[in-house]
């Protein structure tokens, strides 16, 4: 059975101490989905949102989303990040966007949590800014994708 580690031996929540883990790269890719209606897609893409560039500002929450994360996810460590990555997949038959997420550190724990949280909070700002438009669309498939560095090593999604 696997054993839960952010509780001390009273049951209470805990920080789990890392101190012990050795500094290696940490890298990990997520990815996030907004589902929308196709003149949405259009609008967004031809700047007709009255909000302003909607990928553009997406992309810059997205990072600080990932830089956040230990002030929003109670048990994470704060990291020195010393890389964020978004970027976009548009797809229009299907009429959706795909926000990718790919977050860099040299540490003693990985970097998961930022780049969901990334990916996250990029979908979560296009819907902010497009929602006047289509309040229905939809926030999906948010997900790890491929992580590397620590204990267990290079792990992607699928394999």
């Amino acid at each position: 059975m696997m054993e839960f580690t952010h509780f001390n031996d009273a049951g209470y929540a805990r920080m789990v101490d890392v101190s012990a883990k050795t500094d290696t790269v940490r890298i990990a890719a997520a990815q996030a989905v907004v589902r929308m209606q196709p003149a949405t897609l259009a609008a967004i893409r031809s700047g007709g949102i009255k909000k302003g560039d909607v990928l553009g500002v997406a992309q810059v929450a997205g990072i600080m989303g990932a830089k956040q994360t230990a002030g929003v996810i109670p048990m994470c460590h704060p990291l020195m990040l010393s890389s964020v990555n978004i970027s976009f997949d548009i797809n229009e038959p299907a009429s959706s966007i795909t926000i990718n997420c790919e977050v860099k550190t040299t540490g003693k724990t990985g970097v998961e949590m930022e780049a969901i949280s990334g990916a996250g909070i990029a979908a979560m700002t296009i819907y902010d800014m497009s929602k006047a438009i289509d309040r229905w669309m939809e926030i999906t498939d948010i997900k790890l994708l491929e992580k590397s560095g620590g204990k267990s090593g290079h792990v992607k999604r699928g394999q």
